[in-house]
């Protein structure tokens, strides 16, 4: 089965990988052309090292993709993490179709944005899909799904990298054989349970007017990317890692303690733990070096 990975970053190498130590048969590699002066794309390296041919096409709509994808023959595209628009023709064009890594339990949380929205809005599991892109916004029909629980402390970041990283892999490893054994299900999504959020790629504010534990999602649905922000005397400040705690303990944006690695903030109902933050035009440090640098004060006020 001629296969063609679509993809980039990590986890398209991850998954190049484990299709290559299941001796799968991946024909060509597409992704992303590499920044200037960045550093090297791991999975135009990792498919390089293979021997694997890797096009890095600056709009996979440009009509000589396509031409080349016909002269590929691939009988099977497997997309892992891509963020540009892939034409139908290409969708359709492999023999077996497309099949697609989604991290969220469709038809819930379509988007870009998926893993964000689910601990923005308190979910108590999300998960990732193997599906069959069809022209929608990840509205296709489901190959597979596994569920994972969101903990109380989960951030965008781990909740991807600890778990619907790996488990998209093994998930997409997993799909390709049962596509290649005409066992993959195609089972239509539930429109009825459908959600659609947008794109997260702005910074969100915190509103420490609102309850503590609503305040702290926000700070951790946004973790490590785009961030949230507060302001300190004007200036903003994004909030990364921290903690939230019960317990009322004054006005609302209040710093009500500093302690030896962090400063807490007040908000309803509780507080927020702050260990890291990013002060506007410069890299994440930690709270203390925060706190020395502008000299924050028990009682000084963020969000005004």
């Amino acid at each position: 089965m001629r296969i063609v990975l679509i993809g980039q970053a990590a986890f398209g190498e991850a998954v190049l990988q484990r299709l290559v130590e299941n001796q799968e048969e991946v024909v060509a590699v597409f992704c992303p052309p590499d920044p200037p002066g960045a550093k090297g794309n791991p999975l135009r390296e990792r498919a390089e090292s293979f021997g694997v041919p890797v096009y890095q096409p600056s709009k996979m709509r440009s009509p000589e993709v396509y031409d080349l994808f016909l002269q590929l023959r691939p009988d099977l595209n497997v997309l892992a993490f891509v963020t540009d628009i892939i034409p139908q023709r290409i969708l359709d064009a492999p023999t077996l179709g497309s099949i697609q890594y989604h991290p969220s339990l469709l038809p819930r949380h379509r988007g870009g944005s998926a893993i964000n929205w689910a601990i923005l809005q308190g979910d108590a599991k999300t998960g990732l899909t193997i599906f069959w892109p069809d022209k929608g916004i990840d509205t296709g029909p489901t190959l597979m799904q596994k569920e994972v629980a969101v903990a109380p402390d989960d951030t965008v970041g781990s909740l991807y990298f600890n778990q619907l990283f790996p488990l998209g892999v093994e998930a997409l490893a997993e799909s390709v054989r049962l596509v290649r054994e005409g066992k993959a299900p195609k089972l239509v999504q539930d429109e009825s349970r459908a959600t659609y959020e947008g794109l997260r790629d702005q910074p969100m504010a915190i509103d420490w007017s609102q309850p503590y534990l609503y305040v702290y999602r926000v700070i951790r649905g946004n973790n490590p990317s785009p961030g949230a922000y507060t302001t300190l005397l004007s200036k903003r400040v994004k909030v990364f890692d921290s903690e939230a705690r019960a317990g009322e303990t004054g006005e609302p944006g209040t710093v009500v303690e500093i302690g030896p690695g962090s400063f807490s903030v007040a908000a309803s109902g509780g507080a927020v733990i702050v260990k890291r933050v990013q002060p506007a035009g410069s890299p994440k440090v930690k709270a203390p070096e925060f706190v020395q640098a502008v000299g924050l004060k028990v009682g000084d006020r963020f969000g005004q």
